[in-house]
């Protein structure tokens, strides 16, 4: 009897730490998007807890995470109580029979159908269709308009995003089709998800101006709908497939699921094509093993496929569980991750000088390929994860396209493995490093002499607003480049015209042109100089206000942080980029070689010098597409009538000009009650100066 007694209480004691970790892997997956464990070993602990609850009813509790999906809606969305529960489905994974087969067993005893094997007559058909890697959410329509967006939440109440899913492009606002055949009301569900190609653009951009990148598409598409601020939201790659429906008024319903889909896609809802009306379980394994096959070359993440019966009346009679139908399941692939070896651990500098740490590995085949390399992200993630040459780890391939370290497994570390450090030189320059406060990308402060980064220093350098070098473009640069021929910004004032004429498709003539464009460059002004240097955080309004305020580039070179916070719109973060800009030598002998080199300006572009007009001292801002200025020439008439052209709507903006397709910066002056006028109300007060 005691021997009982202990069994039952490490079977109880086992119940509660499951339901603790799965709580908290919840958490951890569903509202913060930063999963704590891969998906094959979640499944793992949730099936343990399943079986144990069904081996034991007396364990059993309403609480457990068996009972429900997902985490808690977020308090900062308004809560949403689902008309008809989003409920999550059933998992399977192949063990010594596919997951197809169980799932048809499971109907067919479910709905007392004879066994296949007596009568293939019998067989019954289902949907098959893709299990994609986003975020689940419902789309309600009244009266044909798009009325409220919702995620999952826990299954019965989820999380207000109305917003920030009218922002998605494949969703309808209004539902297509004649009037008279649009339902009174009608609940949408389906994924909100990125295309790995649309993730690689925007990261790239993100990584240009200085901003995080998303880690993978699922977490993208979850962190985008979960934004606050719907022009975050907005900014973002996202899409949408639809897959079923919620609460419906008003509408007879077709015969099938695949139906259903056909019918949702006339409305105007995207519905992915790789789907099948299939009878059998063999049916089903062969979709499941050729949409394997398929995976690599799809544009989105999926990580499994999900089999329906296809009939909707037999969907009624086969009804639900708890948790999850009866009628549907989700057939997973095993994980994408493997186990390595990490041999060494390098950097690599960016074009925008980010240094990023890279884990050298030992070859492993994850997802179809072989990985040598993973990204560590950065020296957060490092230090997180705490990854260390000679560690086992676990590496997988983020959004099936760039391999990360997910984990160490800690208790293969051999002894002696030290802390990794990013070095405090960049190793493609020599010069310092650096890392914004509050910010997790280090970067080499070199900006106009590292190798890394001279094409994108160069190009700027070049660009029109900058020092305006005609004919200097993004191909030629990279000629230069590649040619040797030019290390740093001030490489360009010593070129020859027969060097630039044995460069390929460039005559002795285009190369006379540019040289004379280099040369006329040289008479330029402060504001456009600083601009030029490509100090980070440094743009084009804050470089005048630089030249206004100090007039003099020494003055500015040697200004401490007090003085720079003086001037207007520079705050801590802003000063220090330019004072660890201008403590790096590097920096300071190319500047100098470009001032010997006869680069100059007036002297003197001092706050007295400040041009003055009906508009000083006037802030604007310029939001949307005005009817005939461009925004360069609205942003030239303001500052020509002595005002100031800002990027960003604050309390300290007198003015927010608006054009068609205003975004949140009219929203935000709205919300300030700062003024709001068009291009005419614009030029009228530009007028008042004549």
């Amino acid at each position: 009897m005691k021997m009982k007694m202990n069994v039952m209480d490490t079977i109880s004691q086992r119940v509660v730490t499951l339901r603790r970790d799965l709580e908290a892997h919840n958490r951890a997956y569903y509202e913060q998007d930063a999963p704590t464990v891969s998906d094959a070993e979640y499944d793992a602990l949730f099936r343990e807890l399943q079986a144990l609850e069904r081996e034991h009813p007396e364990l059993q509790s309403p609480d457990s995470p068996t009972r429900r999906v997902g985490g808690r809606p977020l308090d900062a969305f308004a809560q949403i109580t689902h008309a008809v529960p989003m409920l999550s489905i059933q998992t399977e994974t192949d063990t010594e029979a596919s997951g197809a087969d169980h799932f048809d067993a499971r109907v067919r005893k479910e709905l007392e159908l004879p066994d296949v094997a007596v009568s293939l007559a019998n067989e019954i058909e289902y949907l098959a269709e893709l299990k994609f890697d986003g975020l689940a959410v419902s789309l309600r329509y009244e009266q044909g308009v798009l009325v409220q967006g919702a995620t999952r939440g826990d299954g019965v109440t989820g999380e207000d995003v109305t917003q920030n899913l009218k922002t998605v492009r494949d969703i309808p606002l209004c539902l297509q089709g004649a009037p008279e055949r649009i339902p009174p009301l009608l609940e949408v569900r389906g994924e909100a998800y990125m295309r790995r190609d649309d993730l690689a653009r925007y990261n790239q951009k993100a990584i240009a101006k200085g901003e995080k990148p998303l880690v993978n598409p699922r977490n993208g598409a979850a962190g985008s709908i979960r934004q606050l601020d719907p022009a975050i939201a907005r900014s973002r790659p996202l899409r949408f497939f639809a897959y079923g429906v919620g609460a419906i008024e008003g509408w007879t319903l077709p015969a099938t699921h695949g139906e259903l889909l056909i019918a949702l896609a006339a409305f105007g809802f995207p519905v992915c094509e790789h789907r099948a009306v299939v009878h059998g379980a063999r049916a089903l394994s062969d979709f499941h093993e050729r949409m394997g096959a398929l995976r690599p070359q799809l544009p989105f993440d999926i990580d499994g496929v999900v089999y329906k019966v296809n009939s909707l009346e037999l969907q009624r009679r086969l009804g639900f569980r708890s948790r999850e139908p009866r009628w549907a399941v989700a057939h997973k692939y095993p994980a994408e991750e493997a186990r390595t070896k990490v041999e060494a651990i390098e950097v690599q500098v960016g074009r925008t000088g980010a240094i990023t740490p890279v884990a050298r590995l030992q070859p492993v085949f994850v997802g179809g390929v072989t990985v040598t390399n993973a990204t560590l992200h950065n020296e957060d993630e490092v230090h997180r994860k705490d990854v260390r040459v000679g560690d086992t780890v676990i590496v997988r391939r983020a959004g099936d396209v760039i391999p990360e370290v997910a984990r160490v497994a800690l208790e293969a570390r051999p002894e002696g493995t030290e802390i990794f450090e990013l070095p405090k030189i960049c190793p493609e320059c020599g010069s310092h490093v650096v890392r914004e406060e509050g910010g997790a990308i280090v970067r080499c402060a070199g900006g106009l002499v590292c190798p890394a980064q001279v094409k994108g220093a160069l190009i700027h350098f070049a660009s029109r607003r900058a020092m305006d070098i005609e004919g200097l473009g993004d191909k030629l640069v990279e000629q230069l480049v590649d040619s040797d021929l030019i290390k740093t910004p001030a490489d360009l004032y010593t070129l020859t015209a027969p060097e630039l004429a044995a460069l390929e498709r460039m005559g002795e003539k285009s190369a006379d042109n540019r040289i004379n464009a280099i040369a006329t460059s040289k008479d330029s002004t402060l504001a456009r100089f600083i601009f030029a240097l490509g100090i980070r955080n440094v743009g084009e309004t804050t470089a005048k206000d630089l030249a206004r305020y100090f007039g003099k580039l020494d003055a500015l070179r040697n200004a401490d942080s007090e003085a720079l916070l003086k001037v207007p719109d520079v705050g801590p973060i802003v000063a220090e980029s330019i004072r660890d800009f201008f403590a790096e030598a590097h920096n300071q002998e190319v500047i100098a070689r470009l001032m010997e080199a006869g680069v100059h300006w007036a002297e003197g572009e001092g706050q007295a010098d400040a041009p003055a007009g009906a508009l000083a001292g006037k802030v604007f801002v310029i939001t949307g597409t005005l009817p005939t200025l461009k925004r360069d020439e609205a942003k030239a008439l303001i500052e020509a009538a002595g005002g100031k052209a800002s990027g960003s709507v604050s309390k300290k903006t007198d003015y927010v000009v608006a054009g068609e397709e205003a975004g949140s910066k009219l929203e935000k002056a709205r919300e300030l009650g700062v003024k709001v006028i068009d291009e005419a109300g614009l030029l009228q007060l530009v007028a008042l100066q004549s």
